[in-house]
């Protein structure tokens, strides 16, 4: 027989597993029916949107003027130099937001993310790649690196550095995957109380576990806004809310913010994508269709959208896609 409730049940469990280096489970249960969804939509978005992570947002390299530039004995034009520059994971001592850092290398040599490292730096990912040297080379150049959230253009950041610098976009998130399934869970004679099984893996610069928690005290702050509400006289007409383009946003994102390697960039590229928006709309058969875009490339496309919650199980509502779609084209039109 079903109980009369003046309040809903609380959740009384909170379970973390760690799942592998970088990545941790966050399990809390039993919400009533329909609370977990609520909760837990919202968190994902939070620990995307609102975890600090490290990022150089510009570089000064010894003879190369601007981003199209050539340096003498690299293999790489400075254009492939920036995005292997951008896919190096730095992290900053607690406390500093930012910080500046020259280096110097000779060759013949190969360079990796673990040259970088020295006593005010650290790096997460030292196995990957930035450039390739020839004997006769001399690579000089300076990177500013700091702290901030989400995904800043480098256009924003042109005024934050030095003239005879090249700015940056900047990656922030250090959260490479969020997500969350929601469980019916078994209370007394009742099936239909919930769990919810968050998955959270970061790069390395934060745990899992600090960004769920970063997420919630963010969420506590923004909520504190309504403290005192019912000093507050109640509008009750309803508020007409735009379309949906605060969810469109997010797909507007360039293509450089997912973070991929230079050889996956410049096929998407030289495809004309742009905007994240462009391979959520489409299939998994059209973007392996993309021209010059190997088997290896994909895989790393297709994790990458699976990390963000774009995989092959997601659809846009009809409403979004038709605006999407408006969006891109106005998008193409105006850079022509």
């Amino acid at each position: 027989m079903k109980k009369i409730k003046v309040a809903p049940s609380l959740p009384e469990n909170v379970e973390v597993n760690e799942l592998g280096e970088n990545r941790s489970e966050v399990i809390a249960y039993p919400f009533e029916s329909g609370y977990a969804i609520t909760l837990a939509h919202p968190l994902r978005r939070l620990i995307l949107g609102s975890s600090v992570g490290y990022a150089p947002i510009s570089v000064k390299i010894d003879g190369a003027a601007h981003e199209f530039d050539s340096v003498r004995g690299m293999h790489e034009d400075v254009a492939v130099f920036i995005i292997n520059l951008k896919n190096i994971r730095f992290k900053l001592p607690e406390g500093v937001e930012r910080f500046e850092v020259n280096y110097s290398f000779v060759g013949p040599r190969e360079i990796t993310a673990a040259d970088l490292v020295n006593d005010d730096i650290e790096i997460v990912n030292p196995d990957a790649f930035l450039a390739t040297l020839n004997e006769d080379a001399i690579l000089n150049f300076t990177v500013v690196i700091a702290q901030g959230l989400g995904y800043v253009q480098s256009e924003d950041l042109r005024d934050e550095v030095a003239s005879d610098s090249i700015a940056l976009d900047a990656f922030f998130t250090p959260v490479k995957k969020a997500n969350y399934d929601i469980q019916n869970v078994l209370v007394e004679d009742n099936p239909n109380y919930e769990k919810i099984v968050f998955d959270i893996e970061t790069d390395g610069q934060v745990s899992p576990v600090d960004a769920f928690t970063n997420a919630l005290e963010t969420m506590y702050k923004q909520l504190s806004v309504f403290n005192g509400v019912l000093d507050v006289e109640i509008n009750a007409t309803p508020i007409k809310r735009s379309n949906d383009d605060s969810e469109i946003k997010a797909y507007l994102e360039p293509i450089e913010s997912l973070g991929l390697s230079a050889r996956s960039f410049n096929s998407l590229d030289r495809a004309g994508m742009k905007v994240v928006g462009e391979l959520v709309l489409m299939s998994t058969t059209e973007i392996k269709n993309i021209k010059n875009l190997g088997k290896k490339s994909l895989d790393e496309i297709s994790e990458c959208l699976e990390n963000l919650g774009y995989g092959e199980d997601f659809e846009l509502a009809d409403n979004t896609r038709v605006n999407l779609v408006k969006k891109i084209e106005q998008l193409k039109e105006s850079a022509k």
